[in-house]
C-alpha cells in the first residue's frame, strides 16, 4: 500500500501523454465525420434550427435580447480576432521572455502561427458559404466553414494555457488558465452563431480543429520540457 504514493506521479507521467494523444485521434475522427456530414448537406436542418433559435421569430434580423446583448456579443467575437490573438500573443511570448523562458517563448509564437496558417488552408480547402437566413451582425470576409474564429481562439487560448500552465508550478494556477481559456473559446463560438456569420456546425468544427492543435502543441511542449529544450516548471534559473 505505501508504494502507490510514489508510483502515482510515475502513472500520472505515463498516462497522460497516452490520453492526449487518444483525444487528438479521436478529435480528427470527429472532425473528418462532421466535415463529411457538411459535405453532404445532412446537417442543413439542424444548422438552420440553431440559427433560427436566436432570432426574434416575428423578425429574423433581429436577434434574441436587449441591444446591449447584441453590442455585448461583438465584443465577444472581437476576442477570437486576428488582431486581438496576436496582440496577446506577442504579450505572453513578451513575458515568458522576460521570466527567463525564451525558448518557451518561441514555441508560443511558433505554435499560434501554426494555427492560422491552418485555418486558412482548411477555409480555402472546405468552402463552404456563409448563412444567408439572416443578417450578419459583423464584417466577414472568408468562407465559413470551420469557423475561423472559434478555431483560432481554440488554439490560440487553449494552446496559451496549456504552455503557461507546463511552466506553472501551482496546481491551482494550472487549473485557473486551462479553465479560463476553455470559457473564452466557448463564449468566442457562441458568439459567431448569435451574430449569424457562422452554421453551428462551422463553430464545433472550429472548436475541435482548435483543440486538436492545442493539445498537439502540448505534446510538444511536454515532450522538449523533458529533453530540457525549453524551461522547467517553476521559478527562472539563476
Amino acid at each position: 500500500m505505501k508504494r502507490w504514493p510514489a508510483l502515482r506521479p510515475l502513472l500520472r507521467a505515463e498516462l497522460m501523454p497516452l490520453l492526449a494523444i487518444a483525444l487528438v485521434a479521436g478529435g480528427i475522427w470527429l472532425f473528418a465525420e462532421l466535415a463529411g456530414e457538411v459535405r453532404e448537406g445532412e446537417t442543413r436542418r439542424i444548422d438552420e434550427a440553431i440559427l433560427l433559435a436566436m432570432r426574434n421569430p416575428a423578425d429574423a434580423s433581429d436577434p434574441l435580447g436587449p441591444p446591449w446583448l447584441e453590442e455585448m456579443e461583438r465584443d465577444f467575437t472581437a476576442l477570437g480576432g486576428v488582431g486581438v490573438l496576436s496582440v496577446l500573443t506577442l504579450a505572453v511570448s513578451a513575458f515568458l521572455a522576460l521570466d527567463r523562458k525564451g525558448r518557451a517563448a518561441v514555441l508560443v509564437l511558433i505554435a499560434v502561427g501554426g494555427a492560422l496558417v491552418l485555418s486558412f488552408l482548411l477555409k480555402s480547402g472546405f468552402q463552404r458559404p456563409r448563412p444567408e437566413l439572416v443578417p450578419h451582425g459583423s464584417y466577414v470576409y472568408t468562407t465559413s466553414f470551420p469557423s475561423g474564429h472559434s478555431m483560432m481562439s481554440a488554439a490560440t487560448y487553449l494552446t496559451l494555457g496549456a504552455l503557461l500552465a507546463r511552466v506553472q508550478p501551482r496546481r491551482r494556477l494550472k487549473v485557473l488558465l486551462l479553465g479560463f481559456a476553455t470559457l473564452l473559446t466557448l463564449i468566442v463560438g457562441c458568439s459567431r452563431v448569435y451574430l449569424g456569420v457562422h452554421w453551428p456546425t462551422d463553430v464545433l468544427a472550429g472548436w475541435t480543429a482548435g483543440a486538436i492543435w492545442a493539445l498537439i502543441c502540448w505534446l510538444i511542449a511536454r515532450r522538449l520540457q523533458h529533453k530540457g529544450k525549453i524551461e522547467p516548471e517553476g521559478p527562472p534559473a539563476g
